[in-house]
């Protein structure tokens, strides 16, 4: 009997060890510093936590996560008793709807940005405007909502101004037809979704700036499937390769689908291509040969201006939401833009810097565009 009273005294001994070991654990090297890369949690520590919701998992966001971290670490927002953690969706509308059905039901999550899926999705923005009217703060960042009827769902938004940028891509391929001795033909553009907010403006732009002269033949759509976003560039080499004279890539992923695809057809030398973003393939590409031209978002300010904004409005630190829309209570006063850059091989490009306006445009060639991506320590944007 003796030594089953020892034993048990031992046991919860080790229980009591344990438990102290466990609760003074630290909560890793992301947590520590005030943002994490990983998924939502609700964590032991105390914390109050500033979520950043992805329409999907990509490169590109790794880009806006190092804002986030950027962002918390010059606000110092651990001294205040937040963290920052980027939680990445599925590229399904289905993702984020239970993401955000999941906030609703932690009461440490007081910030919430997000890059809506599908801009015309319902049940997404009843859910944002429910996380508002529980407290909590909104804005969607890089795709928003559909503004006819969702604006009330979010408060504000911070990100590119799609449609000029997609002007810009269309303007830079007009250029290079023009400069190849190309004055018809047709394109395709390629995405994730058609009707996703920051695609839909990107390709309205491209078309825009495009004019009649070239004939836009259709949007395919991937559903962020990167082998399908392949497959979809092979389908419209083979049903429509005698029309096409551009193919243009509106979300990062399918910018090196094209290219891959391109060269495998052996039809670089007669299709014009241009994309959106940055992505380390991509640049690679471009370096090669493989795209004409890049119009570059810049995720890393979209995040770190997302820390900003949330920490202000959870605060009520109206100098700060002031400082960033002046505007406000005017018509599209509620939206921020963080710009783009217009990204060329070399300087023997046709594509030239006084093509565009240097208010909206940033132009760099490929090697100083690098140069700013190391300043960062980056490898893609």
């Amino acid at each position: 009997m003796r030594n089953y009273r020892a034993s048990g005294w031992l046991s919860v001994a080790l229980l009591l060890l344990c438990s102290v070991m466990v609760g003074c654990g630290g909560e890793g090297d992301d947590a520590a510093s005030g943002t994490s890369g990983g998924g939502s949690s609700g964590g032991g520590s105390g914390a109050k936590r500033i979520v950043f919701l992805t329409n999907g998992d990509d490169p590109y966001w790794d880009t806006c996560n190092a804002g986030l971290k950027e962002g918390a670490k010059e606000l110092n927002v651990e001294a205040d008793g937040y963290t920052v953690v980027m939680d990445k969706g599925n590229f399904k509308p289905e993702g984020q709807i239970d993401k955000l059905r999941q906030y609703m039901t932690e009461p440490d999550v007081i910030g919430i940005a997000i890059s809506v899926v599908q801009a015309d999705n319902r049940t997404i923005a009843d859910l944002l405007r429910e996380l508002q009217k529980n407290g909590k703060k909104v804005i969607t960042v890089d795709g928003d909502v559909n503004l006819e009827r969702f604006r009330d769902a979010r408060t504000f938004y911070l990100g590119t101004d799609n449609f000029v940028a997609g002007q810009q891509l269309g303007k830079a391929g007009r250029q290079l037809l023009e400069a190849k001795g190309v004055d018809k033909g047709g394109y395709v553009q390629f995405v994730g979704y058609t009707d996703n907010d920051n695609a839909r403006k990107r390709m309205d732009g491209v078309k825009d700036s495009m004019g009649d002269v070239y004939e836009e033949i259709t949007r395919r759509a991937d559903q962020g499937d990167r082998d399908k976003a392949r497959d979809n560039v092979r389908t419209t080499l083979d049903n429509e390769g005698d029309r096409i004279s551009a193919l243009f890539g509106i979300w990062a992923y399918n910018a090196p689908a094209i290219a891959s695809v391109v060269e495998e057809r052996g039809v670089r030398e007669k299709t014009v291509i241009g994309t959106f973003d940055a992505a380390s393939d991509a640049i690679k590409a471009m370096g090669d040969g493989g795209i004409d031209v890049m119009v570059v978002q810049n995720p890393f300010e979209m995040g770190k201006q997302s820390v900003r904004l949330l920490k202000a409005m959870i605060e009520d630190d109206e100098k700060v939401v002031s400082e960033m829309f002046p505007n406000k209570d005017q018509k599209d006063g509620d939206i921020y833009t963080t710009g783009v850059r217009v990204v060329v091989p070399s300087d023997q490009s046709p594509v030239k810097a006084e093509q565009f306006d240097e208010k909206v445009v940033e132009f760099m060639t490929l090697e100083q565009f690098q140069a700013w991506l190391n300043k960062y320590n980056l490898k893609s944007s």
